[in-house]
């Protein structure tokens, strides 16, 4: 029987990092130290090859703090292409840092049109490192790409053995292998040795059917995320507004609350014509739209964290600017 079809697109991250020996499982990315491409990375694991036919895909090696809106059209572009030139693709794997993996995950996901399964996978120590995640990692994110049970399911990210939707997972700690973590709602399934098992769906509306086109789009609108904290007075969220932010996510208080200054603040945005979304910075919950922020014209996040919500705003508003019809982008996503 022929192995199923992958692409390995790679970005750069840890899990192309190569350290100054196998203990350097911290400071690889200092100046001079190597990071691999695609074709190289493969090298380094040819184990990849044992589970799919894998095609490496070279696009450019870039620290994941830097990875914004130019990076995330390029590979929903790139997904596309491939996609065309290979029409017996089974699906397609991008590694990438963990420090943003998240976010391009969840942006994909609402803007990638393509109709196999995309997996986002990235390592908690670098490919040189004693004992590195690096290489299993890879070798579970093609298994996922490839599997059959994996359409459907929008864009999905792969660490530690666990499946996780693009849109509710997210990092939680510094430097534990499990740092990738479903708050709530857990995992979708599990890449283990005999099988690739799914146990969930996600129900909310993703990748490739959503109602988002960025390809001639240059940028994205401004959104910027305010922080809440004992004392706020609200000179962030001003500077925001003066900057030209078209929306602005408030990280507030659990369930939805926001210092006195910061909600004086945000809401002369919102009479500014700004939109203004409430999530929490708690990690896990939903907010709700009580009478207060109803009455400032506050939006609610549900349980998107801050760093997504910033995302499908800025999204929406290439949509709209009513808020009415931002409420529903948010229902819906």
């Amino acid at each position: 029987m022929s192995k199923p079809k992958v692409a390995f697109i790679g970005t750069g991250g840890t899990i192309a990092s190569l350290g100054r020996g196998p203990l350097d499982i911290q400071d690889y990315g200092s100046a001079g130290n190597p990071v691999m491409h695609a074709e190289e990375i493969l090298a380094k694991w040819p184990e990849a090859h044992l589970v799919a036919e894998v095609i490496p895909v070279r696009y450019k090696n870039i620290i994941s703090p830097a990875i914004s809106y130019p990076e995330w059209k390029d590979l929903a572009v790139l997904c596309t292409k491939l996609v065309h030139d290979h029409p017996d693709l089974a699906g397609i794997v991008i590694g990438h840092g963990t420090a943003t993996l998240e976010e391009t995950a969840y942006f994909l996901h609402l803007t990638v049109k393509v109709p196999v399964p995309v997996v986002i996978v990235g390592a908690q120590r670098p490919s040189s490192a004693l004992s590195s995640d690096a290489g299993m990692n890879l070798v579970n994110a093609i298994r996922v790409a490839a599997s059959p049970d994996a359409r459907g399911l929008g864009v999905l990210v792969l660490m530690n053995d666990e499946i996780h939707a693009a849109r509710e997972v997210t990092k939680t700690s510094t430097f534990r292998l499990q740092t990738f973590r479903t708050p709530d709602f857990g995992v979708l399934g599990h890449a283990d040795g005999d099988t690739v098992a799914f146990y969930r769906r996600p129900l909310r509306a993703g990748a490739p059917d959503t109602e988002f086109d960025i390809s001639k789009l240059p940028e994205l609108p401004r959104v910027d995320i305010a922080y809440a904290y004992a004392g706020g007075d609200g000179t962030a969220v001003r500077a925001f507004v003066a900057a030209g932010a078209k929306g602005i996510v408030s990280a507030g208080f659990a369930p939805a609350f926001v210092p006195p200054g910061d909600y004086t603040a945000l809401s002369e945005a919102v009479n500014q014509g700004v939109i203004v979304v409430q999530s929490t910075r708690a990690g896990s919950g939903r907010t709700f739209r009580g009478k207060r922020l109803a009455d400032a014209g506050f939006l609610i996040a549900d349980n998107l964290n801050p760093q997504k919500a910033r995302i499908l705003l800025s999204l929406a508003l290439t949509v709209t600017n009513d808020p009415d019809d931002i409420a529903r982008i948010f229902r819906t996503y």
